[in-house]
């Protein structure tokens, strides 16, 4: 076990390192941190954090930088999450609130993250299997052709035209939009199939043809959007400079949809802020790298995930109070859709 005063330099040497890009030397640590101690001392700490595979001295004569194992003591030991100001908690509602639709509400979090933690950002679409049904609604737009909106509790807003093998009436659109909402508001998506098969049975036996026209694209919209999305913005804050070897892997990496849904899905309780530093990612091209991610949703159960993936010398307690507050306030968004 390290004690306060090693745990002390430890993260000065952390601290120091996020913000110069260069090694900790014993007497910069003096300089600048308060820790009323000699250089010596210093050094002589700074040997055992070294020992113990916290930090490491990069070139002969220079400095020291921290480890893995170092970056983990240092955010497993953190005393608290950054709290945003009340002027930043305002710009990111606003930023947010002022979305039209899910779509608008992914893309505007990918850019806040980005900018806030200067970090790239990746954000999970509403996972499909976690979404329901809120509403269903059928306007008419001819005699013969219907336009359907299909709303979920996650703020997808799907709307396809629907083509009726004959004319229908205002009392059966009427009719089948009522069915339509008695029958599906609040069902899981993946549970719709089989609840719109036993649906012709309750609509007028001379309607059948053209609900089953309107269930048929219901199904259709459901199995097109099957597939899990995750958008990424930011990768041009990824430097040569933070990377001695191995920056062409990460932005391959991020070009894989099924690397970037394994990424998040590693990043254990949903709940929580969760942090996996180098090589406690899994990914091999992602060995480099450390994310920050969280879940979100509306309510307490979190329908997907975010975050920011960035170099190992990250500056911690920033990303993971920016990752925090935007999930909040996505959730608040989605809830209130």
């Amino acid at each position: 076990m390290l004690d306060d005063r090693k745990l002390a330099v430890l993260r000065a040497i952390v601290e120091d390192y996020v913000s110069t890009n260069e090694p900790v030397g014993s007497k910069s640590i003096v300089d600048r941190h308060n820790l009323d101690v000699s250089p010596a001392t210093i050094r002589n700490d700074m040997a055992v954090l070294e020992e113990q595979g916290f930090i490491v001295q990069p070139h002969t004569s220079a400095g020291r930088v921290p480890t893995d194992k170092g970056y983990r003591l240092f955010v497993d030991r953190l005393p608290g999450v950054k709290p945003f100001s009340a002027a930043e908690r305002r710009a990111i509602e606003t930023f947010l609130a002022g979305a039209y639709d899910l779509d608008d509400v992914v893309m505007r979090t990918v850019r806040l993250l980005a900018q806030l933690t200067r970090q790239v950002a990746v954000v999970q679409y509403p996972s499909l299997t976690r979404s329901a049904v809120r509403h269903i609604e059928l306007v008419p737009l001819t005699d013969r052709r219907l336009l359907l909106v299909l709303i979920t509790d996650t703020g997808r807003v799907e709307q396809r035209s629907v083509d009726l093998p004959s004319r229908i009436s205002e009392d059966a659109i009427t009719q089948l939009r009522a069915v339509l909402n008695a029958c599906l508001d609040g069902r899981r998506l993946t549970e719709v199939a089989s609840v719109v098969a036993d649906l012709p049975e309750r609509i007028t036996p001379g309607e059948r043809a053209n609900a089953a026209a309107v269930f048929s694209v219901i199904l259709e919209s459901l199995v097109e959007r099957h597939e899990e999305r995750i958008v990424v913005g930011g990768a041009a804050n990824l430097t040569p400079a933070d990377f001695s070897r191995g920056l062409h892997e990460v932005l391959e990496a991020l070009e894989e949809q099924v690397v970037l849904m394994r990424l998040l899905g590693e990043s254990g309780d949903e709940a929580s802020v969760t942090v996996r530093i180098g090589a406690e990612n899994q990914v091999q091209g992602l060995r480099s790298t450390s994310v920050v991610a969280v879940g979100y949703g509306s309510g307490d159960q979190a329908l997907a995930k975010l975050g920011v993936l960035g170099p190992t010398r990250m500056d911690y307690p920033t990303a993971m109070g920016a990752v925090r507050a935007v999930a909040r306030y996505v959730g608040q968004i989605l809830a209130e859709s």
